[in-house]
């Protein structure tokens, strides 16, 4: 049975083999990428479900590659790097990564982030009501959101983060309890892949409506979304 396909672009054939071997195991499909151009032009021909995409790459590096196709699909991508600084991982999630995995990974670890991701994609949300929050629509049946009549470029994980929120005006969410929500129980991340999410979405509302405030920090708690949208 094909749980889903997968665009792997990544030029370490060892790499290559591991990541096919056991998600192929898993039951997904695989189209292949040895750098930066393949893999922007195999993605854009026909989006797959997800992209492991990695960072450095001949051709064009994973962030140009994140940058162009985010112009044109929100097909979620999950980076695999070698660059384990917080400020790379930060940079990655910012350009538009869903999520981040450093290397060396744990095949393990690997599959249950693919699982969780493809578990996102495919709770489109049929049986939840469209939620009208001031100038914000949400659509779960079609993961869009629209803000005084424009609509929002929001990846996958943006549009749930807000759906989260958006559900309970005024109540305080911690970080690991948006992680479980919103990610999965089995997420092996860190929970700074929150803050990032967070602020860009807050960038995205910016770009639309300069003047809203729709999310709250909590310091030492978490986040909220304001009542006074409800």
């Amino acid at each position: 049975m094909n749980h889903g396909r997968i665009l792997l672009v990544e030029d370490d054939p060892d790499i290559v083999e591991i990541v096919k071997t056991y998600l192929e195991h898993e039951g997904y499909s695989f189209e292949i990428a040895f750098d930066g151009l393949m893999g922007l032009q195999y993605a854009l021909d026909d989006a797959p479900d997800l992209i492991l995409l990695d960072w450095n790459l001949p051709g064009m590096s994973g962030l140009e590659l994140m940058q162009r196709l985010r112009r044109e699909q929100r097909t979620p991508i999950i980076m695999l790097s070698a660059r384990t600084e917080e400020v790379d991982r930060v940079l990655g999630l910012e350009v538009g990564a869903d999520d981040y995995i450093t290397k060396p990974f744990s095949p393990r670890e690997l599959v249950a982030r693919v699982k969780a991701m493809m578990r996102r994609v495919a709770m489109v949300g049929d049986d939840q009501e469209s939620i009208r929050r001031g100038p914000l629509l949400l659509e779960p049946s079609k993961r869009q959101a629209t803000l005084n009549g424009v609509t929002l470029s929001l990846s996958v994980i943006e549009f749930d983060l807000l759906l989260v929120l958006a559900k309970q005006p005024g109540r305080a969410f911690s970080r690991d309890e948006v992680l479980t929500r919103v990610w999965g129980d089995d997420y092996m991340g860190v929970d700074r892949v929150v803050d990032v999410h967070i602020s860009n979405l807050r960038q995205k509302v910016q770009e639309v409506a300069s003047n809203l405030d729709m999310i709250h920090t909590l310091r030492g708690v978490g986040y909220t979304f304001a009542e006074n949208f409800a």
